[in-house]
C-alpha cells in the first residue's frame, strides 16, 4: 500500500497496530462462542486449557505471519512469493501428492472433490508455496461473504432494538420474530448491503486514516460496552450464577474433546490462517516489537472473550434462562432475557451495539486482505481494489442471505443450487451460507495455518525469522529465558552468544514440532476425521458435511 508520496504506509503507532490487529482477531465468536464453550467444558477449567493452547500454537502461528508482513512488506500471496524458493522439492512433491488423490478421487466418483483436488495439486505444483497466500486472500474473500450477512443481522437487531421492534416476550416469540427478520431477504440483504459499505468506507481511506484511525475508536467502545453491561449483569440478583457458570473449575466435564475444542478455538479465534495478520504485519515499521505486540493483542483478544462472558451469563441467569449454544443464545435467548430487565431497551440496543462493532472491526481486516492483494500484485489503486471487490463480496453474500440457516429458509429458494453442490460433492448440505462456513473454517483456515508454520519453520527457517523478529526486539532472542523472567535482562553477564534457552529457540523448537501437530490435530478433529469421544476409533476419511450452526469461521473471528 503506497501513501501520496509514493512510500508504503505505516501503522502510525504499536498502540495503532495493536488495537487493529486485536480487532481483526475479536469477532462475533468472541461474544457468543467462547463464553458458551468454555462454560459447557469446565469453566475455569477449560479456561486454563485454552490459555495453554494459545501458547502451544496461537501465539507461534501469529508470530510466523506477522513477521512474514513485516519482512516483506506485502500481501499474503506477496510475502510467500518473496520468500519462498523458486524451486521446492518440498512443494513439488506435495502437489504431486494431491494431484495423485484427485485422481483417486474421480475414479471413486467424487468428481467434486476430485475435480478441486486436481486443481490444487497442479496449483501447488507449478506455484509452489504462493499458493499458501492465496489460500488466505481467498479464505479472508469466502469469509467475510457470509461474515458480512450474519452481522448485518447485528446491525438490524440494533435498529430493532433502538426503536423497540423486536418481539421478545419469550424465547418463543424471540425465536418466532428472528425466523421472520433473517428469512425475510429484504431485511436481511439490505442490512449485509450497510455493513459492506461501512467496511468500504473505512477500508477505501487507508491504513492510517481508515483503518487505524477507526480501530482506535472501535476499540475503546467495545471494551466501554462490555465494561457497562458486566457491571449490570453482576449486579443483578443470581447474577453470580452465571459467573460460577463461566469460571468455576469444573475439572469433571473437562474430557478429550474439550481439549480438542480449546485447541481449535485458539487457532481460530486470532484470525490465523486467513492471511490477516501477514497483511497487517506488513505495515509495520522496523522498529515496531512483534513480539510484545503478539502477547498484547492475544491478550486483548482472550480478556474480550472472557468479558464477553460475564457481560452474558450473568444477566441470562439472573432472569432465570438457560443458555442456549452459539447464535441461539444471541439472538433468540437473550432478546428474552433483555425484555425482562428494567430499561431493557437500552441493554439491548448496547449489546447489539457491541456485536457489531465486533463484527465491523473483523469485516474490516478482511476486506483489506483482498485489497492488499490487488493493490500490491495487480496494481490496482486503493480505490478501485475496495469498490469492486467490496461489490464482489456483496454480491456472493446475496445467495447466503437466500439461504442463511437450514430451519429458517434452507434450499427453497435455490434448489437448483443444492442440486449442483450434492451431485458434484455428494455430502449433506444444511443452506449456503454452511457451504461457505465449512469451505472456509473448515478446510481454508487450518490448512492454512498449518502451512504457514511448515513454511517458517522448514522452509524459510526459524534463523532467518528470527533475525527479522530481532529488529524491534532483541530480548526475544539475544537474552537467556530464565534471565528475562528474572528480571536480570540487562545484566551482561546474563547474556551469551552461545546456545543458551531463550525466547527464540523455544519458539522454533514450537513452530518446527509442537505447532504443525496441534493444528493438523485440531483440523482433524473440526472436519470430522478424529473423534476420540467414538472410543477412540476415528471414522474412515471422507468430504465432511456442512456445518449445522453459524459457528465455524464466524467464531473464528474469529
Amino acid at each position: 500500500m503506497k501513501s501520496p508520496n509514493g512510500q508504503r504506509e505505516n501503522w502510525s503507532s504499536n498502540l495503532g497496530f495493536i488495537l487493529a490487529a486485536a480487532g481483526s482477531a475479536v469477532g462475533l465468536g468472541n461474544i457468543w462462542k467462547f463464553p458458551y464453550i468454555a462454560g459447557e467444558n469446565g469453566g475455569g477449567a477449560f479456561v486454563l486449557v485454552y490459555l495453554v493452547c494459545i501458547a502451544i500454537i496461537g501465539l507461534p502461528v501469529m508470530l510466523c505471519e506477522i513477521t512474514l508482513g513485516r519482512k516483506t512488506q506485502r500481501n499474503p500471496v506477496g510475502a510467500l512469493r518473496t520468500l519462498a524458493p523458486r524451486s521446492s522439492s518440498v512443494a513439488h512433491l506435495l502437489g504431486v501428492a494431491i494431484v495423485l488423490g484427485a485422481i483417486c478421487l474421480i475414479a471413486f466418483h467424487r468428481y467434486g472433490w476430485g475435480a478441486l483436488s486436481l486443481g490444487l495439486g497442479l496449483a501447488v505444483f507449478r506455484h509452489g508455496w504462493t499458493v499458501v497466500g492465496a489460500m488466505g486472500v481467498i479464505a479472508g474473500f469466502v469469509i467475510l461473504s457470509f461474515y458480512s450477512v450474519v452481522a448485518g443481522w447485528t446491525l438490524g437487531y440494533v435498529i430493532k432494538s433502538a426503536f423497540g421492534l423486536i418481539d421478545a416476550s419469550s424465547v418463543e416469540s424471540a425465536t418466532n420474530h428472528f425466523v421472520a427478520f433473517a428469512g425475510n431477504p429484504g431485511w436481511s440483504i439490505s442490512c449485509h448491503f450497510v455493513f459492506m459499505v461501512m467496511c468500504v468506507a473505512i477500508v477505501i481511506k487507508g491504513v492510517k486514516v481508515g483503518i487505524e484511525r477507526w480501530s482506535r475508536i472501535l476499540m475503546p467502545m467495545l471494551l466501554l460496552l462490555l465494561v457497562v453491561l458486566i457491571i449490570r449483569g453482576i449486579t443483578l440478583e443470581n447474577g453470580s450464577a452465571g459467573v460460577r457458570f463461566l469460571l468455576s473449575p469444573d475439572f469433571s466435564k473437562l474430557t478429550t474433546k474439550s481439549v480438542l475444542i480449546a485447541l481449535g478455538h485458539a487457532f481460530f479465534t486470532l484470525s490465523l490462517g486467513m492471511g490477516a495478520m501477514i497483511t497487517y504485519g506488513s505495515y509495520m515499521r522496523k522498529d515496531q516489537n512483534i513480539f510484545t505486540s503478539s502477547l498484547a493483542i492475544t491478550f486483548l483478544d482472550t480478556l474480550i472473550a472472557i468479558m464477553a462472558g460475564l457481560a452474558i451469563f450473568p444477566a441470562v441467569f439472573a432472569e432465570g434462562f438457560e443458555p442456549a449454544k452459539g447464535a441461539g443464545l444471541v439472538f433468540l435467548v437473550l432478546p428474552a432475557v433483555f425484555s425482562k430487565m428494567p430499561f431493557g431497551t437500552l441493554w439491548a440496543t448496547l449489546f447489539f451495539l457491541l456485536l457489531m462493532v465486533a463484527a465491523l472491526t473483523s469485516g474490516i481486516s478482511l476486506l483489506e486482505v483482498v485489497t492488499a492483494y490487488f493493490v500490491d500484485e495487480r496494481k490496482w489503486s486503493r480505490k478501485r481494489a475496495t469498490l469492486i471487490f467490496g461489490g464482489v463480496i456483496f454480491l456472493l453474500g446475496i445467495p447466503c442471505a437466500l439461504s442463511p440457516d437450514k430451519d429458517i429458509v434452507g434450499w427453497t429458494r435455490m434448489p437448483w443450487l443444492q442440486n449442483i453442490l450434492v451431485k458434484a460433492f455428494d455430502i449433506k448440505l444444511g443452506c449456503f451460507l454452511d457451504v461457505m462456513d465449512t469451505a472456509a473454517s473448515n478446510w481454508l483456515l487450518p490448512l492454512g495455518g498449518l502451512f504457514i508454520s511448515i513454511f517458517v519453520g522448514w522452509i524459510w527457517g526459524t534463523r532467518k525469522a528470527i533475525e527479522e523478529i530481532r529488529e524491534g526486539s532483541h530480548n526475544f532472542a539475544d537474552v537467556h529465558l530464565w534471565s528475562l523472567l528474572a528480571g536480570l535482562r540487562d545484566d551482561p553477564s546474563h547474556n551469551s552468544d552461545v546456545h543458551v534457552i531463550t525466547l527464540a529457540s523455544v519458539w522454533g523448537i514450537f513452530i518446527r514440532f509442537v505447532s504443525p501437530v496441534a493444528v493438523m490435530i485440531a483440523f482433524l478433529h473440526t472436519i470430522g476425521w478424529l473423534d476420540f469421544a467414538n472410543k477412540g476409533h476415528a471414522p474412515p476419511p471422507q468430504p465432511p458435511p456442512a456445518v449445522e450452526q453459524v459457528d465455524g469461521a464466524v467464531a473464528t473471528q474469529e
